[in-house]
């Protein structure tokens, strides 16, 4: 009978010594993703939004309008007020051109009298009195030109505003165009097509999960082995009894300590404060948002799968 008990809790015995000796998780966390929340930048009636929970997009795609319809009907108006202001622009031209011709009708005359003066048949004073008056017609040829550029900058000066308010208009009507910020998942549709938006009403939520972070907690005796940049062991339940082990990359370490969360359990249960850092693990399709995983600083080999 002894020996029939020995026989029996040798394999027992083995078992506890293998889990004793297996290498427990230094971390232990949940997976996140940078989740961008898209919003309206205009107002009025979604007319179109293609977008569906789980659909992949891409950066740049287009994916909503917003009616542009007021907005293109206040730019036609700005322009008809634009060709109106133009239409109150005078030519000075028609006016120069009769003074033109009261000049050259002067020169003429200079001419005569300059004769007339030579065969002393006109007084110098004939002479001097034509020649002022081409002067005074040479000044209001001046004078014309002068004040109608005045006068129709003074109304061209109308327009510098409406065309600053059709650039305005223009750019709300391309905020009318909603494009995706970036590559990735559609995780939450929060409108539809036909509904009425605001500016800054979410539309949809959208994270890219070809890699997610294992945010996890250290204790303060474990920071020290832990820098930007290291590679570690990642670890995700695979079956009841194993784990699946992927290979991470620390991208970010908290420089503040805060009490342990309730749902993370340490490495040591009686430390009261930790630290937080994030793992960088590229996704497969088998990690999803909010799953846990456990972190090892020092792991053989981050291919392997090891058992709990």
């Amino acid at each position: 009978m002894k020996a029939s008990s020995l026989f029996l809790l040798l394999p027992l015995l083995t078992l506890a010594a293998c889990q004793n000796n297996n290498h427990l998780a230094d971390a232990y966390g949940n997976f996140e993703a940078q989740e961008v929340i898209v919003s309206s930048e205009s107002n009025g009636k979604l007319v179109y939004f293609a977008v569906e929970e789980g659909q992949q997009l891409e950066s740049g795609q287009l994916i909503g309008i917003i009616d542009t319809v007021p907005l293109i009907l206040r730019r036609k108006q700005l322009q008809a007020g634009i060709r109106a202001i133009t239409g109150k622009t005078q030519e000075s031209q028609p006016q120069v051109d009769v003074l033109l011709e009261q000049k050259r009708n002067l020169q003429r005359e200079e001419k005569r009298l300059e004769a007339l003066v030579a065969d002393n048949a006109a007084t110098p004073k004939q002479l001097d009195d034509i020649k002022g008056q081409i002067d005074v017609v040479d000044k209001q040829i001046a004078a014309t030109r002068s004040q109608t550029s005045t006068l129709n900058r003074g109304i061209l000066a109308e327009i510098a505003p409406l065309e600053a308010q059709i650039e305005q208009v223009d750019d709300q009507i391309q905020r009318c165009y909603i494009y995706n910020p970036i590559k990735g998942t559609v995780l939450l549709k929060l409108a539809e097509p036909s509904e009425m938006t605001a500016a800054g009403k979410p539309l949809y939520t959208v994270a890219n999960l070809d890699e997610l972070e294992l945010r996890a907690y250290i204790s303060g005796a474990q920071l020290p082995h832990l820098k930007i940049g290291q590679q570690l062991a990642v670890f995700i339940d695979e079956t009841e009894e194993t784990n699946r082990s992927l290979p991470g990359t620390v991208s970010w370490i908290s420089d503040k300590a805060e009490f342990t969360p309730k749902t993370v359990q340490t490495k040591e249960e009686r430390v009261n404060q930790v630290y937080a850092f994030k793992v960088r693990v590229k996704n497969d399709g088998s990690l999803k948002i909010g799953m846990p995983g456990e972190a090892m600083l020092h792991a053989p080999d981050a291919a392997e799968n090891t058992g709990k």
